[in-house]
């Protein structure tokens, strides 16, 4: 087997996306041949090489496994929180390999969270250059006027660089408040609240249903379910 650079394994083996497992090594969680790795250029040859990750022999062979999962509030999308707050991991009884979360919901947003051991697949989801949709459903004080759905629409600036436009429409109202469906292919943190918190209406309710053509549906809250091939194809089509 040829030598590949030691993160492009890791994301293999399903222990990150690529992007994570650098970080991983930088924190010199990761060892080959017994010896803690931290360069980023390291190549290694996973056929006559050890690689280890905190300890734990990693390997190429496990099945990959895809899950959807309706994220509650009150839950961080992180493997382990110092604080010790609830984990998503948490809520995938019956699972026993190794997953994690593709990218994060922030603890006070519910909805679709996407898991995996399949660190190649998560980098096509999380990397800008393939532009997967994601839609969210936010519930807002007032009634944006149509200027400012424009300037969603169009993008707003956010830390000095402006958001990549994005497709809005209102689905409910009421008397205060409203709700609208806002898709867009980013993933800054925290993006959609501050979207709407520069036209100058405050998100109270965040919840991601659908990663591109894959939606929540009636999936309950909480619960996962497994991705079929099919479910795959819908994400980036």
């Amino acid at each position: 087997m040829p030598e590949e650079r030691l993160q492009k394994i890791l994301a293999k083996a399903g222990l990150a996306s690529r992007r994570n497992a650098e970080e991983l090594i930088r924190q010199g969680k990761v060892t080959v041949d017994g010896k803690v790795v931290t360069e980023m250029g390291c190549k290694v040859d996973p056929s006559t090489q050890v690689i280890a990750f905190e300890g734990r022999t990693v390997s190429l062979e496990e099945e990959k496994i895809y899950l959807l999962l309706n994220k509650p509030r009150g839950y961080v999308t992180t493997l382990h929180d110092p604080q010790g707050r609830p984990i998503v991991s948490s809520l995938l009884t019956g699972i026993t390999s190794r997953v994690f979360p593709v990218g994060r919901l922030d603890f006070d947003t519910e909805g679709a969270l996407i898991l995996t051991n399949d660190g190649d697949f998560a980098e096509r989801i999380l990397h800008p250059r393939f532009e997967i949709k994601r839609t969210y459903q936010a519930e807002v004080r007032g009634l944006p006027t149509p200027e400012k759905i424009r300037l969603l629409e169009e993008g707003v600036e956010l830390e000095g660089k402006k958001t990549w436009p994005a497709t809005v429409r209102i689905v409910a109202k009421t008397a205060t408040t409203t709700t609208l469906e806002i898709t867009i292919h980013e993933g800054r943190k925290r993006q959609v609240r501050l979207m709407c918190q520069a036209i100058g209406h405050r998100v109270f309710a965040l919840k991601r249903i659908a990663y591109g053509g894959l939606r929540l549906d009636a999936l309950p809250i909480g619960k996962y379910r497994r991705l079929t091939p099919a479910d795959l194809a819908q994400i980036f089509s």
